[in-house]
C-alpha cells in the first residue's frame, strides 16, 4: 500500500488578519489529505488572534492553535521553533501567512521525497505573486524564478550554501521547501537571535552543510510581493546591509565551531562579507549568472504574453530538451 506519512505545516503569523485566511484556505484545498496545521500565534494584536483560534475550535484534529507564554512577541525563529517542538509530522512544511499554496504542494513534495530517501529538504520554482491585488498594472508583474540549478537534481553539501553566497541561483520562499523533521531538529532548528529576517537562509545553511537537497522544476506556492513584507520593511528601513553581515558573521563562526574548512564556501562567504563592507558595490557587482536567471525569466513573461499558446509551448518543449543534452 502507498505510504501517506503526516505533514506538520507550520505557520507563524503575526497581525496577518488581511492575509491569514487565503493562507489557511490553501491548506484545507490541498489535494493531499494527511497534514495537521499549527498555527503559530507571535503576539498579535489584531482580529488573526481570534481566526486562529476559530479554525483550531471548529478542526480540532486538523488545527492547534499555539502560542508563547504571556501572549508574547519573541520573533519569526522561537516562533518557528515552538511549532516544531509541537510537530508531530514525519515531514515539515512552513507556509508565510502571507503567503498561498497551490492545491498539489503537499501531494507532489510527498512523492519526490519518498523516491529520493537522501533528500533532507526539497523546493522547488518561486513565483513572485504581485496579481493578488487584481490590479492590472500588478498582473504583469508576476514572475516565476526558476531555481537556477539543473531541474530534478539532488544536491550535496555544501554546493548549494555556496551558490546562495555568490548570488548564483536565489534563495528558496520559506514557503516552498519540504524537510523532514529528522533533519529540522538534528540542525537544531531556526537560531532565535534572529528575529525578523534572514531566519531562513540561517536554517538553510545550518542544513545545506550537512544533508542533500532535492531540488525541483515545479511550482507549487505563491510568494506574495507586499510594502508589509518583513524584507520588504526593512529594506525601505535601510537595515538590509547590517542584517546580512550579521548572518555572515554568524555564519563564519557557526563553520569555524563545526571545523569546515571547505576552501569554496570559505571564499565564498568572505566574497560575500566584502560586497558587504564596500557599500553601494554589491549591486553593481553582481553575478551575471543570477541576472540571466531574472531576465530569462523576464522573456519567458513577454513571450507568453505575446506569443501563441502553441508557438509558446513547443519553445518551451524545445529548450527543455536543450537544457537535458
Amino acid at each position: 500500500m502507498k505510504r501517506t506519512p503526516l505533514v506538520t505545516v507550520i505557520t507563524v503569523f503575526l497581525n496577518a488578519e488581511r492575509f491569514l485566511e487565503e493562507a489557511i484556505a490553501s491548506v484545507f484545498a490541498q489535494s493531499y489529505g494527511e497534514w495537521e496545521l499549527l498555527l503559530v500565534d507571535d503576539g498579535s494584536t489584531d482580529g488573526s488572534t481570534a481566526m486562529a483560534l476559530r479554525y483550531a475550535q471548529q478542526h480540532p484534529y486538523k488545527v492547534r492553535y499555539l502560542q508563547h507564554a504571556g501572549h508574547e512577541n519573541r520573533g519569526i525563529s522561537a516562533s518557528q521553533n515552538l511549532g516544531i517542538r509541537n510537530a508531530r509530522g514525519e515531514f515539515i512544511a512552513f507556509l508565510d501567512s502571507d503567503d498561498a499554496w497551490l492545491a498539489e504542494k503537499l501531494e507532489r513534495q510527498i512523492s519526490i521525497l519518498e523516491s529520493q530517501p537522501e533528500a533532507m529538504m526539497l523546493y522547488g520554482q518561486t513565483d513572485y505573486w504581485y496579481s493578488w491585488t487584481g490590479e492590472v498594472k500588478d498582473a504583469k508583474r508576476d514572475l516565476i524564478i526558476e531555481p537556477g540549478v539543473r531541474p530534478n537534481t539532488l544536491v550535496r553539501p555544501p554546493s548549494l550554501l555556496v551558490s546562495f553566497l555568490r548570488e548564483e541561483i536565489p534563495i528558496p520562499c520559506p514557503s516552498d521547501i519540504m524537510v523532514r523533521r529528522q533533519g529540522v531538529i538534528e540542525t537544531g532548528g531556526f537560531e532565535e537571535s534572529f528575529r525578523r529576517i534572514f531566519t531562513d537562509q540561517v536554517f538553510y545553511a545550518k542544513l545545506t552543510l550537512t544533508w542533500p537537497v532535492s531540488v525541483s522544476g515545479q511550482r507549487w506556492s505563491k510568494y506574495r510581493k507586499h510594502p508589509g513584507s518583513a524584507v520588504a520593511v526593512v529594506k525601505k528601513s535601510g537595515q538590509m546591509r547590517s542584517a546580512r553581515l550579521e548572518y555572515l558573521k554568524r555564519l563564519e563562526g557557526y563553520l569555524d565551531s563545526r571545523e569546515i574548512d571547505d576552501v569554496n564556501l570559505r571564499r565564498a562567504v568572505a566574497s560575500a562579507r566584502r560586497k558587504c563592507l564596500l557599500h553601494g558595490l554589491p549591486r553593481l557587482g553582481r553575478h551575471i549568472s543570477y541576472r540571466r536567471l531574472l531576465i530569462k525569466n523576464g522573456l519567458r513573461v513577454l513571450a507568453r504574453r505575446t506569443i501563441s499558446g502553441a508557438l509558446c509551448r513547443l519553445l518551451r518543449t524545445r529548450q527543455d530538451n536543450d537544457y537535458l543534452r
